[in-house]
C-alpha cells in the first residue's frame, strides 16, 4: 500500500508555501503525483444591482479579483513544487470545502493547514474536512515544512475511526523505524493494544505500545507528551469518535490536537 496521489490545499497565507513544500517532499517519498487545489467564492453580497459604480459593472471586477487570487495561489504552488514533473493544479470559483470535497476522490491523502493560519477566503477548516472527505487528512501545524515520520505515535482506542486511521497511515508506518501505540487512561481504563500491535507487526511495522495515565489532564496532552518522548513527528488518530458536536461542546482529543499539536497529525473518520 502506498499513496499514489497527494492533494494539498493552497491559499495565500504565509503557511501555504511550507505546507506545499512538505506535501511535495511526501510526493517524492511515495513516488506520487502532487495535486494543488484552491477555491474562493466571489462575494457579490455588497454589490447593488444596476449600472452604478458598485453595481453590475462592479461584478466582473469582483470576479476578476478572485481569479487573480487563484492565479497567485497557483504560482505559489508551482514555485513550492520546485519544477517537479508530476504535478497538477485544480481551482474553481467555489466555496473551498465544497470544492475540496468534490475533488477528494482523486487523492489518497489530503494535506491541510489548521484553517486559522491561512487566508480566510481560501482556507479549509480541517475538522470539517476530516468529517466530509472520506480520505485521511494530514494536518500540518504552522512553521512545519518537513515530515520525516521515522517515528510515529498512534493514539489508540479500539474504535472504527482509530482502526481506519491505522489502516490509512500504513504507508507512513511501513517506512517508520518505530511506531508506538499510545493508550491513555482518562479515567475509564486504558485500551487493549495487543491486536493493533499484532496487526502492525504482521505488516512488518516495528510496533510497540505504551499505556499512560492522563492524571486529570486532557488525553491530548498525554499523547503529545509521549510523542515528544519518543521523538515522533507524526501523530495518527481517529477523529470525532463520539460525534463532532458533542466533542466541540465538551472537549476532545481531536479538537485539542487540531488546535495545538506541535507536530503533524494524520486523522481519519
Amino acid at each position: 500500500m502506498t499513496y499514489a496521489s497527494i492533494m494539498v490545499a493552497v491559499d495565500l497565507g504565509d503557511q501555504a508555501r511550507p505546507r506545499t513544500g512538505l506535501a511535495a517532499d511526501l510526493a517524492d517519498t511515495f513516488h506520487a503525483r502532487l495535486i494543488g487545489l484552491a477555491a474562493q467564492m466571489p462575494d457579490y453580497g455588497g454589490c447593488p444591482v444596476g449600472p452604478t459604480p458598485g453595481g453590475t459593472y462592479g461584478i466582473p471586477a469582483i470576479r476578476d479579483a478572485v481569479l487573480n487570487d487563484l492565479s497567485r495561489a497557483r504560482t505559489a504552488f508551482e514555485d513550492a513544487a520546485r519544477g517537479r514533473s508530476r504535478i497538477e493544479w485544480r481551482s474553481s470559483l467555489d466555496f473551498p470545502l465544497a470544492f475540496l470535497t468534490s475533488q477528494a476522490a482523486a487523492a489518497d491523502l489530503v494535506v491541510l493547514g489548521r484553517g486559522d493560519d491561512g487566508d480566510p477566503c481560501m482556507a479549509v477548516d480541517p475538522g470539517d474536512a476530516v468529517m466530509r472527505l472520506g480520505r485521511p487528512v494530514l494536518i500540518v501545524p504552522p512553521r512545519v515544512d518537513h515530515l520525516e515520520a521515522r517515528r510515529v505515535a498512534i493514539g489508540w482506542k479500539n474504535t472504527r475511526e482509530a482502526r481506519r486511521a491505522v489502516q490509512d497511515a500504513l504507508p507512513f508506518l511501513k517506512r517508520a523505524s518505530q511506531a508506538v501505540i499510545v493508550s491513555i487512561d482518562d479515567g475509564r481504563g486504558a485500551a487493549d493494544t495487543r491486536d493493533v500491535v499484532g496487526f502492525l507487526q504482521a505488516h512488518d511495522v516495528d510496533a510497540t505500545s505504551v499505556a499512560r495515565d492522563a492524571l486529570g489532564a486532557p488525553a491530548s496532552e498525554a499523547l503529545i507528551d509521549v510523542a515528544a518522548e519518543y521523538g515522533a513527528d507524526l501523530i495518527v488518530t481517529g477523529a470525532y469518535g463520539h460525534g463532532r458536536l458533542r466533542k466541540w461542546a465538551f472537549g476532545g482529543v481531536t479538537r485539542d490536537l487540531l488546535a495545538g499539536a506541535p507536530v503533524c497529525c494524520l486523522m481519519s473518520h
